[in-house]
């Protein structure tokens, strides 16, 4: 297994909290993206290596990474493997206004789900991004 494989497998936590794992998964995937842990071009690990690693049936880890190809993350390429794909090209201001209201009112109905408030969350949300501009 190559270095940076360990490196992002480490990284790699399922808890027993009701999330389905390959829920937890993808979403330690766009965290690490977000983190900028892994970069557009960045290979990931094979689905089987991730199955192994994490003692967790092949389907669950396919199911994770079909649904990060759909969201865009990553990119499957036949016989070569999964890479971080590349962000999609800036769209128009009318365009990306309702990207960001439909992701907004997504993250309000899951906050809802959880029994958060999502004025709380949106508070939490401006923090972080706050201290993610003021790292160097």
């Amino acid at each position: 297994m190559h270095t940076e494989f360990a490196d992002i497998l480490d990284n790699f936590r399922l808890e027993n909290t009701g999330v389905p794992i390959y829920v937890q998964l993808r979403e330690q995937v766009l965290r690490a993206l977000g983190a900028g842990r892994l970069a557009p071009g960045d290979q990931m690990p094979t689905m089987r290596q991730v199955a192994v690693a994490l003692k967790i049936d092949l389907n669950t880890v396919r199911h994770a990474y079909d649904e990060l190809e759909r969201l865009g993350a990553v990119t499957l390429v036949r016989g070569r493997g999964s890479f971080v794909a590349a962000p999609p090209p800036r769209a128009d201001a009318a365009t990306r206004t309702a990207e960001i209201d439909n992701l907004a009112k997504q993250t309000i109905a899951t906050a809802a789900a959880m029994g958060i408030d999502p004025t709380a969350l949106a508070d939490r949300i401006a923090a972080l991004a706050q201290q993610k501009e003021t790292k160097p």
